[in-house]
């Protein structure tokens, strides 16, 4: 089987190279721009760096894509610019990513391989403000800022590539991912830039009490979807939330990891003003729609979780220096 993951030098992508090539018989394509505003790094592929075919490349290069679509059975786009203020900051490039380069994508895919299986990695932040308890894919879409319009948009364009031209495409939107090879910055998900803080003994500053929920995936259970993806007929078409079941307050995710990673403490602060603009307060996602169509479920809760991070993070240091 041949696999191309784009976006694969990042946090999910890496993750998901390493599930991919866990599987028999597979070839995988990796590709990633490595913008340093985005900080992708060959570092987080190191050890698998021998098995895998890497390109430098932008999504939005048409001649590039135009190139390593061909001959892919299942192409994974994990590629975004993903941090929410910065979209505020630079909408226009927001949209050239994650509208343009998702448009660019589809229409090569249909042109040039029209066969392949397409997932693509999206977020539950598209609806916004959660307007009922428990929120499905029937929830309006009423999102609070530029990142989370755009991935709607794109979530729209692989439902009409489907629709209209017969792609073999999938939808899944994660919510609040963890894990190793996590990017320990404040804009691009909060759970690994709360386990960089604490693993560097720094104060974990809440804004305001801390109480709004969250539901929390670590990353090898949403590795482990995305190949589902890549397999079940039944997901074709669908634009999903991927989540757990499990929900806890940012306090609660926080004291965890304190808990877990035996440093670091939490601190509150007031909330500034930008930021409580596009808080979505408390959500709490179903993931029942997925399972009923396939059999999934994830196989770590918050405290494995954050214990099997460490313990792998610790493991790829140790090789690193070695």
């Amino acid at each position: 089987m041949n696999i191309l993951i784009i976006g694969g030098a990042g946090f999910l992508g890496a993750n998901l190279v390493r599930r991919c090539l866990a599987e028999p018989d597979v070839r995988v394509t990796v590709m990633d721009s490595l913008d340093p505003h985005l900080h992708a790094t060959v570092q987080n592929l190191q050890e698998v760096w021998p098995r895998i075919r890497f390109i430098r490349g932008d999504m939005r290069d048409e001649t590039l894509l135009a190139k390593i679509v061909q001959g892919q059975d299942v192409i994974f786009n994990c590629a975004a610019q993903t941090s929410h203020p910065l979209s505020i900051q630079y909408p226009l490039l927001d949209a050239e990513i994650n509208c343009l380069g998702n448009l660019k994508l589809l229409e090569s895919i249909r042109l040039l391989n029209s066969s392949a299986r397409v997932i693509y990695t999206s977020s539950s932040t598209v609806i916004g403000k959660a307007r009922t308890k428990v929120v499905d894919e029937e929830h309006p879409e009423h999102p609070l800022e530029i990142y989370s319009a755009n991935k709607g948009v794109a979530e729209k364009y692989y439902r009409i590539y489907h629709t209209l031209h017969d792609l073999q495409t999938v939808v899944l939107r994660f919510a609040n991912l963890y894990g190793p090879y996590g990017k320990g910055f404040q804009d691009f998900g909060f759970i690994n830039y709360f386990i960089h803080l604490a693993q560097t003994d720094q104060e974990i500053k809440l804004f305001g009490s801390g109480s709004q929920t969250r539901n929390v995936l670590y990353v090898e259970d949403a590795v482990d979807l995305l190949w589902h993806a890549a397999q079940e007929p039944r997901l074709i078409g669908e634009s999903l939330f991927a989540t757990s079941e499990e929900h806890r307050s940012v306090c609660e995710i926080a004291e965890t990891i304190v808990r877990v990673f035996q440093s670091g403490k939490v601190t509150h602060i007031d909330w500034p003003e930008e930021r409580k603009r596009i808080e979505v307060d408390h959500v709490v996602f179903s993931s029942g729609r997925i399972r009923s169509l396939i059999d999934w479920k994830p196989r770590y809760d918050l405290e494995s979780g954050l214990r099997r991070t460490r313990e792998v993070m610790g493991n790829s240091r140790l090789k690193a220096e070695g």
